[in-house]
């Protein structure tokens, strides 16, 4: 359903990737892919994205690279500086701002694990412009004091990855910035659960269930 794009990212061409609804316009979606890079599992969430009305749109922070294995996801992130992370998002924001088919006033982002940290960053960045969200067993901080996003979390209590007192302390944050803010529990589910090709802790029936409260959480929060 999407295609490649190359994207300028301060200097730096990055490859991304973007879905766009069978109608032609829709709301907008930033993806932020976790460590393993810009594989599968997030351009296939852009296509899902683009089905359900949404403009999805993902910039890879990885340089092409995709890892299988915990190992490689590692060494990809050491080698991903703050800078380029930070001019990844900004240039991922920015190209889908740039398209003509998003309709509505803002957009939203959504991140896993690690993107996490980049959707809820862009959201205090960029209050203007980011009106909802979504987070999958990824944490993030700041000042939300400014943020105008309504915040939405999927989690599970006994991931090792994720540590719950760190979620909580985020969804205090939130609330005390006066932000409309869910956050959501899986009992059974671990880190990664959302990601089919993940076979070690893909939770088909927590993944379902989480996607549909994710839809039904971003056409409340982006019409368009």
């Amino acid at each position: 359903m999407g295609e490649w794009l190359t994207i300028d990212a301060g200097g730096t061409e990055v490859r991304g990737y973007v879905a766009v609804p069978e109608a032609g316009s829709g709301p907008g979606m930033l993806v932020c892919h976790a460590w393993w890079g810009l594989n599968e599992s997030f351009t296939g969430l852009c296509d899902r994205l683009a089905s359900e009305g949404f403009v999805a749109l993902a910039a890879d922070m990885h340089n092409g690279t995709v890892a299988d294995t915990i190992p490689d996801a590692e060494a990809a992130m050491e080698r991903l500086t703050r800078e380029h992370a930070i001019a990844v998002s900004e240039a991922g924001l920015a190209a889908l701002l740039a398209r003509p088919e998003i309709s509505g006033e803002k957009v939203g982002t959504i991140g896993f694990s690690m993107g996490s940290y980049w959707a809820i960053r862009l959201s205090i960045v960029h209050p203007e412009q980011v009106g909802a969200v979504v987070t999958f067993y990824g944490a993030g901080e700041g000042d939300f004091s400014g943020a105008t996003a309504a915040y939405q979390g999927h989690f599970s209590p006994t991931d090792e990855w994720e540590p719950e007192e760190w979620v909580r302390g985020l969804e205090t944050s939130i609330t005390e910035a006066g932000r409309e803010v869910t956050f959501h529990w899986y009992e059974g589910a671990g880190h990664w659960f959302f990601e089919a090709n993940r076979p070690d802790a893909y939770n088909a029936e927590a993944a379902e269930l989480a996607w549909q409260r994710t839809v039904d959480f971003l056409r409340a929060n982006l019409a368009g």
